[in-house]
C-alpha cells in the first residue's frame, strides 16, 4: 500500500507498516494509532490533509489467531525489500522534511537500524541528505500502562512535531 498526501507536500511522516484497520481500507493512518497521530498533528497546528503520510512496509505483517489478526513487528528482510520502494517515494514526493515514526521507519530510511529512544527528537540527514526527524511512533503511546507517563510522552510527540513545523517548514501548512 502506498501512502496519501499531496505530491510536493512539504512534510513526509513514515510509519512502520499498515495495520489491520489500515489495510482493509487501503490507507495509512486510520486505525487507533492513527487517530492518535491526527490529534498530535493538530495539537502542533499541522493539517494531516497538506501531509503526505506511507509506511516503511508496504504490507501487514500478523499471525492469524482465530478471527484476529495479529500485528508482527517487520523484520530486516521486509524492510530491505519494501526500501527501494519507499525511497522512490520518498524522491516522488520530494518533501523539506522526513519524519520517521519508529524504528522501522528509522531503519527503512536511514539504511541502518538506530535507537530511537536514545535519538529521539534529533535531526539526522535522511536519503538524499532530506533532514530527518527521528520519533516514536504513535502505538508506542497506545501502549504505555501508565497513563501520566501516557500524557508526558504524548506531549513531547507534541513538541516534536511543533518542532518540525517550525524550524523546517517555515510556513503554515494548516
Amino acid at each position: 500500500m502506498l501512502g496519501e498526501g499531496p505530491p510536493g507536500a512539504p512534510l513526509m511522516l513514515v510509519g512502520e507498516q499498515p495495520g489491520d484497520a489500515e489495510e482493509r481500507q487501503g490507507r495509512p493512518f486510520v486505525g487507533p494509532a492513527g487517530r492518535l497521530l491526527d490529534h498530535a498533528l493538530a495539537a502542533a497546528g499541522l493539517d494531516r490533509a497538506a501531509c503526505y503520510l506511507t509506511n516503511a512496509v508496504k504490507h501487514f505483517k500478523y499471525i492469524q489467531r482465530g478471527a484476529r489478526r495479529v500485528h508482527q513487528t517487520p523484520d530486516r528482510d521486509d524492510i530491505a525489500l519494501y526500501r527501494p520502494f519507499l525511497l522512490r517515494e520518498v524522491d516522488a514526493v520530494a518533501p523539506r522534511l522526513l519524519v520517521a515514526l519508529g524504528a522501522t521507519a528509522a531503519q527503512a530510511l536511514l539504511g541502518r537500524r538506530v535507537g530511537i529512544l536514545k535519538l529521539r527528537g534529533q535531526i539526522l540527514a535522511g536519503p538524499g541528505d532530506l533532514p530527518l526527524l527521528l520519533t516514536i511512533h504513535p502505538s508506542f503511546l497506545l501502549r504505555l500502562p501508565d497513563a501520566a507517563m501516557k500524557e508526558q510522552e504524548y506531549q513531547r510527540f507534541v513538541r516534536e512535531m511543533a518542532l518540525a513545523k517550525e524550524r523546517f517548514l517555515n510556513e503554515s501548512i494548516d
